[in-house]
């Protein structure tokens, strides 16, 4: 794989700053919590608190780690500006962020309260 002058692969290119602002991941408060037995792998339903942005839902993929009460008043960082995306007869409204780990996907989650809505800066 070729470098560019900084060192970056072309698979980890460098952005500009306005490609970074144009990712809108924001807190939000986990709400609900529910199971998906429709989906392929175990997954949750999860419905989250942004703020000015509104509730929104989204399938995730964390029961390994994580369970539904263990979720509920958390909060956690998504990307908020993804269009909806189709799910089995679920639609997904954002994207929970989260780190792959050989034991399941840690989620992203926030060291102090902020208010829900608030965007990574």
């Amino acid at each position: 794989m070729s470098q560019d002058q900084t060192g970056a692969t072309a698979e980890h290119a460098s952005i500009a700053w306005s490609d970074f602002e144009k990712v809108v991941l924001c807190a939000g408060t986990v709400l609900q919590v529910e199971e998906f037995p429709q989906a392929r792998k175990p997954a949750w339903k999860l419905w989250v608190d942004f703020g000015p942005y509104g509730t929104r839902k989204t399938s995730a993929q964390i029961r390994h780690l994580y369970a539904a009460e263990d979720l509920v008043g958390r909060q956690i960082v998504g990307v908020i500006n993804f269009p909806p995306k189709q799910i089995g007869p679920f639609v997904s409204e954002f994207l929970l962020t989260g780190f792959p780990t050989e034991e399941g996907v840690v989620i992203t989650t926030i060291e102090r309260p902020v208010p829900n809505g608030t965007r990574l800066a």
